[in-house]
Protein backbone atom coordinates (compact mmCIF):
# COMPACT_ATOMS: atom_id res chain seq x y z
CA UNK A 1 0.00 0.00 0.00
CA UNK A 2 1.49 3.32 -1.12
CA UNK A 3 1.57 6.62 0.75
CA UNK A 4 -1.07 9.11 -0.35
CA UNK A 5 -1.99 12.70 0.36
CA UNK A 6 -5.63 13.63 -0.15
CA UNK A 7 -7.14 17.11 -0.19
CA UNK A 8 -10.36 17.41 1.84
CA UNK A 9 -12.84 20.24 1.50
CA UNK A 10 -13.87 20.06 5.15
CA UNK A 11 -16.36 22.93 4.89
CA UNK A 12 -18.54 21.26 2.26
CA UNK A 13 -21.81 19.49 3.00
CA UNK A 14 -24.79 20.23 5.21
CA UNK A 15 -22.86 19.97 8.49
CA UNK A 16 -19.24 20.69 7.54
CA UNK A 17 -16.34 20.10 9.95
CA UNK A 18 -18.49 18.34 12.56
CA UNK A 19 -18.78 15.49 10.06
CA UNK A 20 -15.68 15.81 7.89
CA UNK A 21 -13.14 16.10 10.72
CA UNK A 22 -14.25 12.97 12.64
CA UNK A 23 -14.38 11.17 9.30
CA UNK A 24 -10.82 12.20 8.43
CA UNK A 25 -9.56 11.00 11.82
CA UNK A 26 -11.35 7.68 11.35
CA UNK A 27 -9.83 7.28 7.88
CA UNK A 28 -6.35 7.92 9.28
CA UNK A 29 -6.89 5.24 11.92
CA UNK A 30 -7.92 2.74 9.25
CA UNK A 31 -5.17 3.56 6.76
CA UNK A 32 -1.69 4.32 8.17
CA UNK A 33 -0.42 5.38 4.74
CA UNK A 34 -2.78 8.35 4.38
CA UNK A 35 -2.15 12.03 5.07
CA UNK A 36 -4.62 14.88 4.60
CA UNK A 37 -4.60 18.51 3.60
CA UNK A 38 -7.62 20.01 5.38
CA UNK A 39 -9.02 23.09 3.68
CA UNK A 40 -11.33 25.13 5.87
CA UNK A 41 -11.79 27.47 8.81
CA UNK A 42 -9.12 26.64 11.40
CA UNK A 43 -11.26 28.12 14.19
CA UNK A 44 -13.86 25.44 13.52
CA UNK A 45 -11.37 22.66 12.76
CA UNK A 46 -8.88 22.87 15.64
CA UNK A 47 -11.37 22.38 18.54
CA UNK A 48 -12.53 19.15 16.87
CA UNK A 49 -8.94 17.88 16.89
CA UNK A 50 -8.26 18.71 20.53
CA UNK A 51 -8.49 15.10 21.75
CA UNK A 52 -6.95 13.47 18.69
CA UNK A 53 -3.68 11.59 19.42
CA UNK A 54 -0.49 13.30 18.26
CA UNK A 55 0.50 10.49 15.89
CA UNK A 56 -2.70 11.14 13.94
CA UNK A 57 -2.51 14.93 14.12
CA UNK A 58 0.94 14.77 12.57
CA UNK A 59 -0.68 13.43 9.39
CA UNK A 60 -3.08 16.39 9.14
CA UNK A 61 -2.15 19.77 7.73
CA UNK A 62 -4.71 22.54 8.11
CA UNK A 63 -4.87 25.03 5.25
CA UNK A 64 -6.87 27.90 6.73
CA UNK A 65 -9.56 29.66 4.73
CA UNK A 66 -12.76 31.20 6.11
CA UNK A 67 -14.43 31.12 2.69
CA UNK A 68 -16.60 28.37 1.26
CA UNK A 69 -19.05 27.75 -1.59
CA UNK A 70 -22.60 27.41 -0.31
CA UNK A 71 -24.89 24.71 -1.63
CA UNK A 72 -27.58 27.23 -2.55
CA UNK A 73 -25.31 29.31 -4.78
CA UNK A 74 -25.89 29.10 -8.53
CA UNK A 75 -23.12 27.65 -10.67
CA UNK A 76 -22.20 30.94 -12.37
CA UNK A 77 -22.01 32.88 -9.10
CA UNK A 78 -20.16 30.06 -7.35
CA UNK A 79 -17.48 29.85 -10.05
CA UNK A 80 -16.99 33.61 -10.27
CA UNK A 81 -16.58 33.92 -6.51
CA UNK A 82 -14.70 30.66 -5.86
CA UNK A 83 -11.23 32.13 -5.36
CA UNK A 84 -9.91 31.33 -1.90
CA UNK A 85 -12.75 28.95 -1.01
CA UNK A 86 -12.11 25.60 0.63
CA UNK A 87 -13.37 23.68 -2.40
CA UNK A 88 -11.28 25.56 -4.94
CA UNK A 89 -8.12 25.41 -2.83
CA UNK A 90 -8.55 21.66 -2.38
CA UNK A 91 -8.86 21.15 -6.14
CA UNK A 92 -5.92 23.47 -6.81
CA UNK A 93 -3.75 21.39 -4.48
CA UNK A 94 -4.42 18.40 -6.75
CA UNK A 95 -3.69 20.52 -9.80
CA UNK A 96 -0.33 21.51 -8.29
CA UNK A 97 0.56 17.93 -7.38
CA UNK A 98 0.43 18.59 -3.62
CA UNK A 99 -2.37 16.01 -3.25
CA UNK A 100 -3.37 13.01 -5.36
CA UNK A 101 -7.16 13.35 -5.03
CA UNK A 102 -9.86 15.66 -3.73
CA UNK A 103 -12.92 14.78 -1.62
CA UNK A 104 -15.80 17.21 -1.08
CA UNK A 105 -19.42 17.11 0.06
CA UNK A 106 -20.02 20.61 -1.29
CA UNK A 107 -21.98 22.13 -4.16
CA UNK A 108 -22.07 19.48 -6.93
CA UNK A 109 -22.27 21.92 -9.84
CA UNK A 110 -19.40 24.01 -8.50
CA UNK A 111 -17.26 20.92 -7.87
CA UNK A 112 -17.93 19.74 -11.41
CA UNK A 113 -17.21 23.13 -12.96
CA UNK A 114 -14.03 23.83 -11.01
CA UNK A 115 -12.69 20.30 -11.52
CA UNK A 116 -13.29 20.49 -15.26
CA UNK A 117 -11.49 23.85 -15.53
CA UNK A 118 -8.58 23.15 -13.17
CA UNK A 119 -7.96 19.43 -13.69
CA UNK A 120 -9.12 19.11 -17.32
CA UNK A 121 -11.09 16.23 -18.86
CA UNK A 122 -9.32 13.25 -20.36
CA UNK A 123 -8.51 13.48 -24.06
CA UNK A 124 -11.63 12.86 -26.12
CA UNK A 125 -14.07 13.32 -23.24
CA UNK A 126 -16.46 16.25 -23.59
CA UNK A 127 -18.11 16.02 -20.17
CA UNK A 128 -17.00 14.25 -17.00
CA UNK A 129 -19.79 12.36 -15.26
CA UNK A 130 -20.67 11.36 -11.70
CA UNK A 131 -20.27 7.63 -11.28
CA UNK A 132 -20.86 5.35 -8.33
CA UNK A 133 -21.39 1.71 -7.46
CA UNK A 134 -24.76 0.51 -6.22
CA UNK A 135 -25.46 -2.84 -4.53
CA UNK A 136 -27.63 -5.53 -6.08
CA UNK A 137 -29.96 -8.01 -4.42
CA UNK A 138 -27.63 -10.90 -5.32
CA UNK A 139 -24.76 -9.41 -3.34
CA UNK A 140 -22.88 -7.99 -6.33
CA UNK A 141 -22.37 -4.37 -7.42
CA UNK A 142 -23.41 -2.35 -10.45
CA UNK A 143 -21.79 0.80 -11.81
CA UNK A 144 -24.15 3.69 -12.57
CA UNK A 145 -23.59 7.06 -14.28
CA UNK A 146 -24.36 9.97 -14.69
CA UNK A 147 -25.75 10.73 -11.24
CA UNK A 148 -26.25 14.47 -11.51
CA UNK A 149 -23.30 16.21 -13.12
CA UNK A 150 -24.97 16.67 -16.52
CA UNK A 151 -28.73 17.21 -16.46
CA UNK A 152 -29.09 17.23 -20.25
CA UNK A 153 -27.03 14.87 -22.38
CA UNK A 154 -26.68 14.26 -26.09
CA UNK A 155 -26.38 10.81 -27.61
CA UNK A 156 -22.61 11.31 -27.90
CA UNK A 157 -22.36 12.15 -24.20
CA UNK A 158 -24.26 9.00 -23.23
CA UNK A 159 -22.02 6.99 -25.55
CA UNK A 160 -18.92 8.39 -23.84
CA UNK A 161 -20.44 7.61 -20.44
CA UNK A 162 -20.90 4.00 -21.57
CA UNK A 163 -17.25 3.77 -22.63
CA UNK A 164 -16.00 5.23 -19.34
CA UNK A 165 -18.39 3.15 -17.27
CA UNK A 166 -17.25 -0.06 -18.94
CA UNK A 167 -13.59 0.68 -18.25
CA UNK A 168 -14.41 1.70 -14.66
CA UNK A 169 -16.30 -1.56 -14.10
CA UNK A 170 -13.42 -3.59 -15.51
CA UNK A 171 -10.90 -1.85 -13.23
CA UNK A 172 -12.90 -1.52 -10.00
CA UNK A 173 -14.99 -4.70 -10.18
CA UNK A 174 -12.56 -6.94 -12.05
CA UNK A 175 -15.07 -7.69 -14.80
CA UNK A 176 -14.39 -8.82 -18.35
CA UNK A 177 -16.73 -7.47 -21.04
CA UNK A 178 -19.19 -5.89 -18.56
CA UNK A 179 -22.84 -5.69 -19.59
CA UNK A 180 -23.92 -2.14 -20.47
CA UNK A 181 -27.54 -0.92 -20.40
CA UNK A 182 -29.29 2.42 -20.92
CA UNK A 183 -31.85 3.56 -18.34
CA UNK A 184 -35.15 4.19 -20.10
CA UNK A 185 -38.92 4.18 -19.54
CA UNK A 186 -39.29 0.88 -21.38
CA UNK A 187 -37.25 -1.85 -23.04
CA UNK A 188 -38.78 -1.39 -26.49
CA UNK A 189 -36.55 0.26 -29.12
CA UNK A 190 -39.13 2.98 -29.84
CA UNK A 191 -39.33 4.16 -26.21
CA UNK A 192 -37.65 7.19 -24.65
CA UNK A 193 -36.14 10.47 -25.76
CA UNK A 194 -34.51 10.75 -29.17
CA UNK A 195 -31.08 11.19 -27.55
CA UNK A 196 -31.46 7.89 -25.69
CA UNK A 197 -32.50 6.01 -28.83
CA UNK A 198 -29.61 7.52 -30.79
CA UNK A 199 -27.20 6.65 -27.98
CA UNK A 200 -28.43 3.06 -28.14
CA UNK A 201 -27.49 2.94 -31.83
CA UNK A 202 -24.01 4.33 -31.12
CA UNK A 203 -23.34 1.93 -28.26
CA UNK A 204 -24.69 -1.08 -30.14
CA UNK A 205 -22.32 -0.41 -33.04
CA UNK A 206 -19.31 -0.38 -30.70
CA UNK A 207 -18.39 -4.07 -30.67
CA UNK A 208 -15.99 -3.55 -27.77
CA UNK A 209 -19.04 -2.81 -25.59
CA UNK A 210 -21.34 -5.57 -24.36
CA UNK A 211 -24.60 -3.68 -24.88
CA UNK A 212 -27.69 -5.45 -23.53
CA UNK A 213 -30.35 -2.84 -24.36
CA UNK A 214 -32.63 -0.62 -22.28
CA UNK A 215 -33.25 -1.19 -18.58
CA UNK A 216 -36.18 0.11 -16.55
CA UNK A 217 -35.98 1.61 -13.07
CA UNK A 218 -37.52 -1.42 -11.36
CA UNK A 219 -34.52 -3.55 -12.37
CA UNK A 220 -31.68 -1.29 -11.17
CA UNK A 221 -30.86 -3.54 -8.22
CA UNK A 222 -31.46 -6.88 -9.93
CA UNK A 223 -27.97 -7.34 -11.36
CA UNK A 224 -29.21 -7.38 -14.96
CA UNK A 225 -26.44 -4.97 -16.03
CA UNK A 226 -22.92 -4.20 -14.82
CA UNK A 227 -23.01 -0.61 -16.13
CA UNK A 228 -26.18 1.49 -16.18
CA UNK A 229 -26.00 4.69 -18.24
CA UNK A 230 -28.32 7.68 -17.88
CA UNK A 231 -28.43 11.45 -18.14
CA UNK A 232 -27.75 13.21 -14.84
CA UNK A 233 -31.37 14.24 -14.24
CA UNK A 234 -32.90 10.77 -14.37
CA UNK A 235 -29.82 9.18 -12.78
CA UNK A 236 -29.89 11.47 -9.76
CA UNK A 237 -33.59 10.91 -9.15
CA UNK A 238 -33.18 7.14 -9.51
CA UNK A 239 -30.23 7.05 -7.11
CA UNK A 240 -31.94 9.13 -4.41
CA UNK A 241 -35.10 7.05 -4.73
CA UNK A 242 -33.04 3.91 -4.15
CA UNK A 243 -31.23 5.52 -1.21
CA UNK A 244 -34.45 6.60 0.45
CA UNK A 245 -36.09 3.20 0.03
CA UNK A 246 -33.02 1.37 1.32
CA UNK A 247 -32.71 3.63 4.37
CA UNK A 248 -36.35 3.14 5.30
CA UNK A 249 -36.19 -0.64 4.93
CA UNK A 250 -32.92 -0.97 6.85
CA UNK A 251 -34.21 1.36 9.58
CA UNK A 252 -37.42 -0.67 9.90
CA UNK A 253 -35.57 -3.98 10.15
CA UNK A 254 -33.10 -2.57 12.66
CA UNK A 255 -35.95 -1.20 14.75
CA UNK A 256 -34.94 2.47 14.63
CA UNK A 257 -37.43 5.29 15.17
CA UNK A 258 -38.22 6.23 11.59
CA UNK A 259 -41.91 5.61 12.21
CA UNK A 260 -44.23 6.91 14.98
CA UNK A 261 -43.95 5.39 18.44
CA UNK A 262 -47.36 3.70 18.17
CA UNK A 263 -45.94 1.33 15.55
CA UNK A 264 -42.94 0.26 17.66
CA UNK A 265 -44.53 -3.07 18.66
CA UNK A 266 -45.33 -3.90 15.05
CA UNK A 267 -41.82 -2.87 14.01
CA UNK A 268 -40.28 -5.28 16.48
CA UNK A 269 -42.54 -8.10 15.38
CA UNK A 270 -41.87 -7.55 11.68
CA UNK A 271 -38.13 -7.13 12.24
CA UNK A 272 -37.92 -10.28 14.35
CA UNK A 273 -39.90 -12.30 11.82
CA UNK A 274 -37.81 -11.13 8.88
CA UNK A 275 -34.57 -11.82 10.72
CA UNK A 276 -35.63 -15.35 11.58
CA UNK A 277 -37.06 -16.33 8.22
CA UNK A 278 -34.67 -14.53 5.92
CA UNK A 279 -31.30 -14.31 7.65
CA UNK A 280 -29.35 -14.19 4.42
CA UNK A 281 -31.74 -11.70 2.84
CA UNK A 282 -31.65 -9.52 5.94
CA UNK A 283 -27.87 -9.39 5.83
CA UNK A 284 -28.00 -8.38 2.19
CA UNK A 285 -30.48 -5.62 3.01
CA UNK A 286 -28.26 -4.21 5.75
CA UNK A 287 -25.31 -4.39 3.34
CA UNK A 288 -27.31 -2.17 0.98
CA UNK A 289 -27.13 0.70 3.47
CA UNK A 290 -26.40 3.80 1.32
CA UNK A 291 -23.67 4.89 3.77
CA UNK A 292 -21.53 2.01 2.53
CA UNK A 293 -21.69 3.44 -1.00
CA UNK A 294 -21.33 7.15 -0.26
CA UNK A 295 -19.08 8.87 -2.73
CA UNK A 296 -19.64 9.43 -6.42
CA UNK A 297 -16.57 10.02 -8.55
CA UNK A 298 -16.18 12.65 -11.25
CA UNK A 299 -15.05 10.22 -13.90
CA UNK A 300 -13.39 11.49 -17.08
CA UNK A 301 -10.90 13.86 -15.40
CA UNK A 302 -7.11 13.62 -15.29
CA UNK A 303 -7.25 13.25 -11.50
CA UNK A 304 -9.50 11.63 -8.90
CA UNK A 305 -12.30 13.77 -7.48
CA UNK A 306 -14.92 12.20 -5.19
CA UNK A 307 -18.22 13.88 -4.34
CA UNK A 308 -19.73 12.86 -1.02
CA UNK A 309 -23.44 13.21 -0.34
CA UNK A 310 -24.11 16.60 1.26
CA UNK A 311 -26.05 15.01 4.13
CA UNK A 312 -23.48 12.26 4.71
CA UNK A 313 -22.67 11.16 8.25
CA UNK A 314 -19.09 10.89 9.50
CA UNK A 315 -19.15 7.16 8.77
CA UNK A 316 -20.38 7.75 5.22
CA UNK A 317 -17.80 10.47 4.55
CA UNK A 318 -15.11 8.04 5.67
CA UNK A 319 -16.23 5.66 2.92
CA UNK A 320 -15.91 8.48 0.38
CA UNK A 321 -12.32 9.07 1.52
CA UNK A 322 -11.52 5.37 1.27
CA UNK A 323 -13.02 5.28 -2.23
CA UNK A 324 -10.80 8.17 -3.35
CA UNK A 325 -7.69 6.47 -1.96
CA UNK A 326 -8.58 3.20 -3.70
CA UNK A 327 -9.07 4.92 -7.06
CA UNK A 328 -5.71 6.64 -6.82
CA UNK A 329 -3.97 3.39 -5.94
CA UNK A 330 -5.76 1.66 -8.81
CA UNK A 331 -4.66 4.49 -11.15
CA UNK A 332 -8.22 4.76 -12.44
CA UNK A 333 -7.86 7.96 -14.56
CA UNK A 334 -4.95 6.50 -16.51
CA UNK A 335 -6.67 3.13 -16.90
CA UNK A 336 -9.75 4.89 -18.28
CA UNK A 337 -7.60 6.85 -20.74
CA UNK A 338 -5.87 3.66 -21.94
CA UNK A 339 -9.17 1.79 -22.05
CA UNK A 340 -10.84 4.52 -24.09
CA UNK A 341 -8.04 4.46 -26.64
CA UNK A 342 -8.35 0.67 -26.95
CA UNK A 343 -12.13 0.82 -27.28
CA UNK A 344 -12.00 3.50 -29.95
CA UNK A 345 -9.49 1.47 -31.94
Amino acid sequence: MSRLTLALDVMGGDIGPRVTIPASVSALEQDPMLTFLLFGDSEQIEPLLADVPTHLKDRLLIQHTPRQIDNNQGIVYALRHSKGTSMRLAIESVQKGEAQACVSAGNTAALMGLSKVLLQPLKGIERPALISMIPTVNGERTVMLDLGANLECSAEHLYQFALMGAVFAESMLGLVYPRVALLNIGIEEVKGYKSIREAANLIEKQTALNYTGFIEGNFLLNGKADVIVSDGFAGNIALKTLEGAAKNIVSLLKGSDVYPARTSVMKRLVSSLVKRLFKQGYQRLTNMNPELYNGASLIGLNSVVVKSHGAASANAFTYAIRDAALQVRQDIPNKILIGLEKLKR
